[in-house]
């Protein structure tokens, strides 16, 4: 009963609150812009309207750009009951979680990036290509970091992760942890196509990276995948949110249910204060040319190294 519960929580958590996410982005740069901007909710809306439209398939398309809107999702929402949204929540817990979420993230990519090449689009093969090229640039980065993080907690689960934070002083205010915070961020930027690395917003075809493999799908194929695409954006949100700054140890109290409550509030303001960080950092950057994304998945390998090596300098 506990899973059944676990699992309802956490899927129906990752499912309403990610695309407020996209939401609050868009309102702070419309802020910034003095516009006023779509409202919130604009991404419930425009997700109501496209699942009742029918979808418009290539007769070129096989089934690949069929079943990809639905493996995109299943294995982003697999994902997510990998990151607990807290510690109050008893999750799967093995040794490798968090390695093994990584890796179902990548299967969704892949079907996505066999679906852009399907229909025979130039811009469809485009994005693909360039999608490919920018995970294998982040994932080193991406996996350094979190073996860091196990070496922390002895454990590359992401609940001992979690529990680990909990004792002493927040994993953020760790030498090590900060440049990891950082490196996690830029990927974070990656792979949720979002500026400096892509423009989700974005007219302009050969700019196009995330968006170009979508040109083809329409209706609910393109509900399913938009959001499929905001729960993968809030899982690394979350990753930072509760692997570098896990504040429940300041809940203090013997009921589990207001525990549980207090601790899905904590979890919100984190989201939002990160959801913050990623629209500023959108606000005060420029879109990168392609060929410069290279030098950024650099930086971001040689932030998550560095905090490799300050684990074993500043101790353990």
């Amino acid at each position: 009963m506990n899973t059944v519960l676990y699992i309802l929580i956490q899927l129906g958590v990752f499912v309403l609150l990610a695309p407020l996410v996209n939401g609050v982005i868009k309102k702070v740069k419309a802020f910034s812009q003095k516009r006023k901007g779509p409202p919130l909710a604009q991404l419930y809306y425009d997700l109501s309207k496209l699942l009742k439209k029918d979808c418009v398939i290539s007769d070129t398309a096989s089934w690949v750009f069929t079943a990809a809107p639905y493996i995109f999702l299943v294995t982003t929402l697999l994902a997510a009951l990998f990151v607990p949204v807290t510690v109050f929540l008893q999750p799967f817990s093995f040794q490798g979680d968090i390695i093994l979420a990584i890796y179902i993230l990548a299967l969704g990519r892949f079907f996505m990036t066999l679906a852009g090449l399907d229909t025979g689009s130039t811009f469809g093969g485009m994005g693909s290509s360039r999608e490919m090229m920018i995970a294998s640039l982040m994932e080193p980065a991406l996996l350094v970091a979190v073996l860091t993080l196990g070496l922390h907690s002895g454990s590359t689960s992401v609940f001992a992760i979690m529990h680990k934070g909990m004792e002493g002083v927040p994993y953020l205010f760790h030498p090590a942890n900060i440049l990891l915070f950082a490196a996690i961020l830029i990927i974070l930027l990656a792979e949720t196509a979002r500026i400096p690395v892509d423009d989700p917003a974005t007219h302009l075809e050969l700019t196009m990276v995330h968006e170009a493999m979508l040109l083809e799908y329409s209706g609910r194929h393109l509900a399913l995948i938009e959001l499929a695409a905001s729960v993968k954006q809030l899982f690394f949100i979350t990753v930072l949110a509760n692997l570098f700054l896990p504040l429940e140890v300041f809940i203090h109290t013997d009921i589990h249910t207001i525990a549980l409550i207090l601790g899905l509030g904590l979890y919100f303001l984190k989201v939002m204060a990160l959801t913050l960080l990623v629209a500023l950092v959108e606000l005060y950057t420029v879109k990168l040319r392609f060929f410069s994304v290279p030098n950024l998945a650099a930086a971001s390998f040689a932030l998550a190294f560095l905090g490799f090596i300050q684990y074993f300098v500043v101790g353990r």
